[in-house]
C-alpha cells in the first residue's frame, strides 16, 4: 500500500511553525527510562539517526533504492551509527530500507508515518509495518515497532480539519475542544497499539509530542518512551531536569528526534527553526539576513549527545541524515533552504535551478561531530540488544 499525500515532514514542521504551535508540534522533552536503561547503566544503548522514506517533491528528488542502500552504507561505516529510525510513508520504502539496515547488521527502529488519510489505511500501515517488523525480529534481527508519530496531527477526525494544516491552523485559533480531542486521540493510540501488539511481539513504541498537558499518553500502552526532543537551554543540568520528569513510567527512554538547523541562533527558536523560509514566495526563499554556521548545528547535537549519555537513556536518533528537498545554494545564500534544514548532510543539485536535477550529499560539521560521538562510543565496545 503506497500513500500518495503524504507530506515531508520538513513541510509539516515549517507550517505547524507557521501557525504558531511550535510548543506543542516541535516537542522540547519527553522520556522514559528506568536511570540505567543501557548496558551496564552507561550511556545511551542505541545510537542513530533519522533517515526519512518519503516519495519525494520533485521527480528529482524521489526515493531511490540504490541511493537508500548507500546512505544506508554511510550511516553505518561513515557515521559509526548502529540505529536507523526508518520513519516515512509507503510500505514498499519502509520495507525495503528497514530489510537494508538489518541485513547491514544496524538496530532497526520501523516507524509508519502518515498524514492526511483515513483512519483505516493508517491502521492498515501499521499492521503491514509490524508484520515485516516481526519478520525480521524472528529472523534475529535487532528491531524496535513504533506505530506512529503525534496522531492528534497527522490523523484526521482527532483535529477538525481536513489537512495537516487545517487542524493546525484550528488549534492555533483556539475553536478545538481539547477534552474531546484528548479522548478521540486516547482512542485511537489505544487501537494503533492493538494493531501493532497483534502483529509484533517486541519492543513496542510511540513518538508522542513534549508537551503532556496537550497530549497526554498512556504509556502502559507501550514499552519504550518516545520523544521528539527541540529544547534549547544554556546548561546541561537543564536538559536532565526537563526529561526526569519522564522516568516516573519506569520504561524505556527513546528520543526519536534531535537536532536543529545550521545557522546563527537556531538551537534557540527549537522547532520554529524551520520557519526561516518564505513559502508563498516562488521559488521559496530565505527570510531575513541568517548568517550559516554549520558549527552552530554541530556543537549542539554534540552536546545533547553527552546528555543522554550521562542519563543512561535507551536510544537517541539525530534528525536527520538527508533532506533532499531543501538543498544547499553556496552561490545564492537567498535560496539555500539547507539553512531551514536539520539535516546533517546538505544536498547539492547538479543543476540548482533544475528540479529534476540529479543530486548528492555532503557531510555538513554535525555529521563529522555526531560521527565522532558514535564512532568513540563503538570503539569502547558493542552495547546493542536483539529482541
Amino acid at each position: 500500500m503506497e500513500n500518495t499525500e503524504g507530506i515531508s515532514r520538513a513541510r509539516f514542521l515549517a507550517g505547524a511553525a507557521a501557525v504558531g504551535l511550535a510548543g506543542a508540534v516541535l516537542p522540547a522533552g519527553r522520556a522514559g527510562a528506568t536511570g540505567a536503561t543501557g548496558a551496564g547503566g552507561r550511556g545511551l544503548r542505541h545510537r542513530g539517526v533519522v533517515y526519512t522514506v518519503g516519495a519525494g517533491e520533485t521527480p528529482g528528488t524521489a526515493w531511490s533504492a540504490a541511493r537508500m542502500r548507500e546512505d544506508v552504507r554511510a550511516i553505518r561505516d561513515d557515521l559509526h551509527a548502529d540505529t536507523v529510525d526508518v520513519t516515512g510513508d509507503g510500505v514498499e520504502r519502509l520495507t525495503a530500507t528497514a530489510a537494508e539496515a538489518a541485513e547491514r547488521g544496524l538496530h532497526v527502529w520501523l516507524q509508519p508515518t502518515l498524514g492526511d488519510v483515513p483512519e483505516r489505511e493508517i491502521l492498515e500501515s501499521i499492521a503491514e509495518c509490524g508484520r515485516f517488523a516481526e519478520r525480521l525480529r524472528r529472523q534475529g534481527a535487532s528491531v524496535d515497532f513504533s506505530v506512529g508519530c503525534e496522531f492528534w496531527l497527522f490523523v484526521p477526525g482527532i483535529v477538525p480539519g481536513e489537512t495537516v494544516l487545517e487542524r493546525v491552523d484550528n488549534l492555533q485559533k483556539g475553536t478545538v475542544d481539547m477534552a474531546r480531542m484528548q479522548r478521540r486521540l486516547a482512542r485511537f493510540t489505544a487501537k494503533a497499539a492493538g494493531v501493532g501488539r497483534s502483529v509484533f511481539h517486541g519492543r513496542l513504541s510511540y513518538a508522542a509530542a513534549q508537551d503532556e498537558e496537550f497530549e497526554p499518553v498512556d504509556w502502559t500502552l507501550f514499552d519504550v518512551v518516545g520523544i521528539d526532543y527541540y529544547s534549547y537551554h544554556r546548561e546541561p543540568a537543564a536538559y536532565v531536569r526537563e526529561l526526569r520528569r519522564f522516568l516516573r513510567w519506569g520504561k524505556p527512554l527513546a528520543i526519536t528526534e534531535f537536532g536543529t538547523c545550521a545557522y546563527v541562533g537556531a538551537p534557540e527558536a527549537g522547532g520554529m527553526g524551520w520557519y526561516v523560509v518564505d513559502y508563498d514566495k516562488t521559488p521559496p526563499e530565505i527570510k531575513g539576513d541568517l548568517v550559516r554556521s554549520e558549527r552552530t548545528q554541530a556543537a549542539y547535537l554534540a552536546d545533547l549527545l553527552d546528555v543522554f549519555e550521562s542519563m543512561n537513556l535507551y536510544a537517541a536518533m539525530a534528525f536527520e541524515f538527508v533532506t533532499p528537498d531543501a538543498p544547499h545554494r553556496p552561490d545564492n545564500p537567498r535560496y539555500d533552504l539547507d539553512l531551514a534544514s536539520y539535516s546533517i548532510t546538505k544536498a547539492v543539485k547538479d543543476c540548482p535551478d533544475d528540479p529534476a536535477s540529479d543530486w548528492h550529499w555532503e557531510p555538513k560539521q554535525a555529521f563529522h561531530a555526531v560521527a565522532r560521538h558514535y564512532g568513540r562510543r563503538a570503539r569502547s565496545g558493542p552495547r546493542g540488544d536483539h529482541g
